[in-house]
């Protein structure tokens, strides 16, 4: 089976009676068993640009002889135009929605950032294309800095002589007492940064291209993604800066690279603690930036001291000087979560733009796609471990023997005004207006809400104005980060695995299914990360998944381990298709309440919903899930969203609405509920107004895409990981000894999970299922001398009330 880019037609292989290769799944993903070529050309496989058959551009022109010149469209696969996603919010940042956007972004095409040539130098000559890398990165521009004008400018920074030890604001000291904070300063920022060495620099970015090209099949740019950026750029005295995802420990030596080696400027790109002090100083020289040891560790009320007040100084140096600043907003091992350090990096960035250090600051989410990342995170799902420069080396000689190569994608998002963000804020309100714990409770537990308010305890705060807004520009970068990042091949192939053909698969139809799940991605306007013969990826993902040579397994359902794993793999999918997959479990929650009264239809096409109880029970999913899981923006109450995803269900065919013929109108002008300001959260069928009493009920009934049958059934099964996480963590409130610490619960909670056969031990699922049982009020947070601890809270000590929730989320489960 393949693409036929020239005549836009799909080609099955039929296949013969008797030589059909079956795959039975747990045999695969546990002894590496694939039959097949061992080995795929390049003329088969292309990842990123375009296949081999499209190597021209994706418009050509054509000349006619009548005068006109026509622009003939080659589509992406044979069918449609290959999508690029990455557009700013335009409810928060309308006034960036059209800036550093070219007309003509998706005609540009891709190229392999890994791949050095002559262009890329000024010089040209057969001897320059064999010494290219070296020459360009020879020719890249580092800055230039002194590290006594950084020493002076910080200390005479109106916040570091304010935290100053010894010295009250405003003045002098003594010569001894100078001398010794100028000492604490030089050390705090010794602890931040090094000054660059120009040498090294060049040397480490032209060694990694090889390494690169060894990993990688290619590490795909777009171009027009890279032109916004660049007209970015030269904004006059507004500096970049990247928030990023984080896949890899790699993420960030090739997103430094890649920023040098296209013009846009040496970054400075912020590191985790968990270093060793050799591998810290390296990257201090290579443009790493650490945070110190002294300073606070969330809330911006906190009196950081010195190590905060020279952080904040520092920050705003580098915004002034203009060179790219690089966050990173999430471990690797806890994805879709803001972490405590991109908090405290964030919080500098908007104290920097308060001060007036500059007049504004360009925010450029970035996506990062890896087929496999590197690093192990997608295997283990363990804790970062503490890396050193020996398990750097180790790593690289593992990926200089590395067999299967995949490929790696980089995505820039549209670059929005921070300070527009700011002054807008719409955010904020969402975050501080009605939380589960008011809104969810009362319905799991069958109590009004006066009196779960009366057993409960109040929320905790989220912090300040400041602290608000820090998690405010966090959650949405972190949304629109994830939201521009490229489906690969690899996790297409591992959600159906995982959630369609749970045991054995025929090679045809894995295939079939592949080409159909695609076709609904590209409708849904999400950019994909591959490009080739249908085959040629299909296969190229099954060697990817392989494991570890070991001893085979019998036949039957995959291991916990192995459905980990695909489940990490498979979750941009999930991700990119979470609002339908919303939409499918409230859908399955409702035929779980009428199918006991109606009993088993024919088909159930003929089941009739109303459109009142389905946004209830999508509003009952969204309140229990944690918006940045199921890739929502912040900016919007769930109120709207719930409208949205009953939106994509009618516009992807899975619901046709259905209206009696008594009730059909020829001309409809009453006025909706909805458009009038309701609540969702008060479906009532009572009304003041007798245009609405007249108002027809809207209803549904059910449909299923054509060529993709069971697609409904498959879109339950996506949010199955994180429903099955949760509903396992219902179980273990009642086997863990309270109170204690988080870091012990989060780890008991992964080993209960790993115990389970269907159960998912995957650390970022197991945190969100803390965070939702904190907002809800399940769980409890006490301040005690060791530390934070977390409480069974009382309401939910009684085994009824937990019998209770675990049957509010076994409602949307599809197993």
């Amino acid at each position: 089976m393949e693409w036929d880019a020239a005549q836009g037609i799909l080609l099955v292989d039929q296949p013969l009676e008797g030589d059909t290769p079956v795959f039975p799944l747990n045999s695969f993903l546990s002894a590496g068993f694939f039959p097949g070529p061992s080995s795929t050309s390049a003329s088969s496989l292309w990842f990123g640009g375009v296949p081999s058959a499209m190597a021209p551009p994706r418009i050509q022109s054509w000349i006619s002889h009548s005068g006109p010149k026509l622009e003939v469209f080659i589509p992406f696969l044979g069918k449609y135009h290959r999508p690029v996603s990455g557009r700013c919010c335009q409810a928060c940042t309308p006034r960036s929605w059209d800036g550093f956007y070219p007309e003509d972004l998706a005609a540009l095409g891709f190229r392999d950032a890994s791949r050095l040539t002559e262009a890329d130098t000024r010089f040209r000559g057969w001897l320059v294309r064999r010494v290219c890398g070296f020459l360009a990165a020879w020719e890249w521009k580092i800055p230039a800095e002194s590290p006594g004008e950084l020493l002076v400018r910080i200390c005479s920074s109106r916040r570091v002589q304010d935290a100053a030890p010894g010295r009250e604001p405003g003045s002098g000291g003594d010569e001894g007492s100078q001398r010794r904070w100028k000492e604490e300063i030089c050390r705090i920022l010794g602890e931040i940064q090094a000054p660059l060495s120009p040498l090294l620099l060049r040397l480490c970015h032209w060694l990694l291209p090889k390494l690169l090209t060894r990993l990688f099949l290619g590490v795909q740019l777009h171009r027009g993604q890279l032109e916004m950026v660049l007209r970015a750029a030269r904004t006059p005295e507004v500096p970049l800066v990247f928030l990023c995802s984080h896949q890899s420990p790699l993420d960030g030596p090739l997103l430094s690279f890649v920023l040098l080696s296209q013009g846009i400027g040496l970054p400075r790109v912020t590191v985790g603690a968990g270093t060793s002090p050799c591998l810290r100083s390296l990257l201090q020289r290579l443009g790493g930036i650490f945070l110190p040891s002294g300073a606070a560790p969330t809330r911006s009320d906190v009196d950081e001291g010195l190590p905060g007040a020279v952080l904040d100084a520092y920050v705003q140096e580098v915004l002034r000087s203009r060179q790219p600043l690089v966050l990173f907003l999430e471990e690797p091992s806890a994805s879709l979560r803001l972490a405590a350090p991109a908090r405290r990096w964030l919080l500098r960035l908007l104290r920097a733009l308060r001060d007036g250090a500059v007049p504004d600051v360009l925010v450029v989410p970035v996506g990062i796609a890896y087929d496999v990342a590197p690093g192990g995170v997608e295997q283990a799902g363990a804790p970062p471990q503490p890396l050193g420069i020996g398990s750097c080396l180790r790593a690289a000689f593992r990926a200089l023997r590395c067999r299967h190569r995949g490929c790696a994608q980089l995505d820039f998002s549209q670059p929005f005004s921070l300070r527009e963000f700011v002054d807008n804020n719409l955010v904020g309100p969402v975050l501080t207006g009605n939380h589960p714990e008011q809104l969810l409770l009362p319905t799991i537990l069958g109590r009004s809400p006066l009196d779960v308010g009366s057993v409960g305890t109040p929320r905790p705060s989220l912090g300040t104005e400041e602290e608000i807004l820090v998690t405010a520009l966090g959650l949405h970068a972190l949304s629109d980060s994830s939201a521009c990042s490229a489906v690969t091949a690899v996790g297409i192939t591992a959600a159906l695995l995982l959630h369609r053909h749970r045991e054995l698969v025929l090679l045809p139809r894995l295939m079939w299914d592949f080409s159909e799940l695609l076709e609904q991605l590209l409708l849904r306007g999400r950019a994909v990360g591959f490009s080739g013969q249908l085959r040629a990826l299909v296969q190229h993902s099954l060697r990817l998944l392989q494991p570890c040579p070991g001893p085979p397994s019998p036949l039957g359902p995959p291991k916990a381990p192995a459905r980990a794993r695909l489940g990490r793999l498979a979750a941009g999918i999930r991700y990119h298709l979470a609002g339908e997959a919303v939409g499918a479990c409230a859908i399955r929650a409702l035929l779980l309440e009428l199918l006991p009264v109606l009993g088993p239809p024919s088909s159930l096409t003929r089941i009739v919903l109303s459109r009142d109880e389905l946004l209830h029970k999508i509003l009952q999913l969204l309140q229990l899930l944690p918006p940045a899981l199921l890739g929502l923006q912040p900016c919007q109450p769930p109120d709207c969203h719930s409208l949205d995803i009953l939106d994509k269900l009618i516009l992807g065919g899975l619901l046709e609405e259905e209206v009696a013929e008594s009730e059909r109108r020829g001309c409809d002008a009453v006025p909706r509920r909805f458009c009038q300001g309701h609540s969702l959260g008060f479906f009532t069928d009572d009304s003041d107004s007798d245009s609405e009493q007249r108002l027809p009920k809207q209803c549904y009934k059910l449909r299923e895409p054509r060529d993709f049958p069971g697609f409904l059934l498959f879109l339950c099964r996506l949010l199955s990981p994180v429903l099955r996480t949760y509903g396992r963590a219902v179980q273990f409130l009642q086997r863990a000894p309270w109170p204690q610490p988080e870091e012990d619960y989060v780890e008991a909670l992964l080993e209960f999970l790993a115990e389970d056969d269907d159960g998912y031990p995957d650390r970022s699922l197991a945190l969100s299922s803390l965070q939702s049982f904190k907002d809800m009020g399940v769980l409890e947070e006490l301040q005690t001398p060791t530390g934070h601890t977390l409480q069974l809270s009382q309401p939910f000590q009684s085994a009824s009330s937990r019998e209770k929730l675990a049957a509010f989320i076994h409602q949307f489960t599809q197993l």
